[in-house]
């Protein structure tokens, strides 16, 4: 049994294909191709998106509780591809049966069986099963941000230590009675999709990445530019005013010739930069040069004013 398809809800309460909704899309349609990949991954399904409960004739039965309709399928879809039985009840208790290596039916509320994710493929069939149950990701023009909400703490120290397998670095918050484990860094949150097989959105990802440091960088160059324009303005303003009052005080013709004729030239060219205005002068000097003098213009107009 499982509940009807849905869309996914995203962050606003609107019902449409999220980004979340198309990673699981995608990841519906990745198909173990070994059997025991297959169990590691229905392994997931049933832990993460099943109830055990006990029929009317004393046996086992298992109920999909997942809303989401790519849980279901999914399920249905490895059963029968993983066992070869036509009777779907007998599919049901057998797969329940096998997630134990007693025979005995294991406690969902544990982790998954650690024998069923000994090889890599195995855990990477896992963590596929566990995005589609508990998973969910935030729009990533927004932010970056993946997480697993479970019922259980057993479930999300296993899914934390599973990543960490493959070197993807997870953290867990507790929120309210759930165990939240997250990933908050685009880096990892594209190894975790790659590691579940979810190229498709993984590419899209990183393309929404590139294009976001793209624009990042372009801002930032922008604002540095800005910002030297604003210093530049506001320092020839500044030598404007000391060599206005110098004129008005002092007299720019009682100057040494070097000051007189770099009063001379910034007060013709208030825009120019230093460089530009030490090849007003005659002879040309350097960028410090012009630097140094109007230094000293700065602090004759401090005296003046003192």
């Amino acid at each position: 049994m499982w509940d009807k398809a849905y869309h996914d809800v995203d962050d606003k309460g609107e019902v449409g294909m999220s980004f979340s909704s198309n990673v699981k899309e995608e990841l519906e349609n990745v198909m173990p191709g070994s059997r025991h990949c297959q169990i590691a991954e229905l392994a997931a399904l049933i832990h993460f998106g099943c109830r055990l409960a006990c029929g009317k004739d004393g046996r086992e039965e298992i109920t999909v509780i997942s809303e989401n309709s790519s849980v279901s399928r999914k399920y249905f879809t490895l059963l029968k591809k993983t066992f070869i039985i036509n009777n779907i009840a007998d599919k049901t208790l057998q797969a329940v049966k096998i997630l134990d290596e007693s025979g005995q039916v294991h406690q969902l509320s544990e982790e998954v069986n650690p024998v069923l994710l000994r090889n890599s493929c195995c855990r990477r069939a896992f963590l596929r099963g566990a995005f589609l149950c508990l998973g969910s990701m935030s729009d990533p023009n927004k932010g970056y941000h993946l997480e697993f909400v479970c019922e259980h703490e057993p479930w999300a120290l296993q899914i934390r230590r599973i990543a960490g397998s493959f070197d993807i670095e997870a953290k867990i918050i507790k929120r309210k009675k759930y165990f939240v484990v997250y990933l908050k860094e685009g880096a990892g949150i594209v190894d975790l999709l790659n590691v579940m097989g979810a190229h498709r959105a993984l590419m899209q990802l990183e393309s929404l990445r590139v294009e976001k440091e793209v624009r990042n960088s372009i801002n930032r160059q922008v604002n540095c530019e800005a910002a030297n324009i604003t210093k530049t303005v506001n320092a020839a303003s500044k030598q404007i005013e000391d060599i206005l009052r110098i004129q008005k005080h002092y007299g720019l013709s009682n100057l040494p010739d070097n000051l007189r004729q770099m009063a001379e030239v910034r007060l013709k060219y208030p825009e120019s930069s230093l460089q530009e205005l030490g090849s007003y002068l005659n002879p040309p000097v350097g960028k410090s040069g012009v630097n140094h003098r109007l230094r000293k213009l700065s602090e004759l107009a401090e005296k003046i004013e003192a």
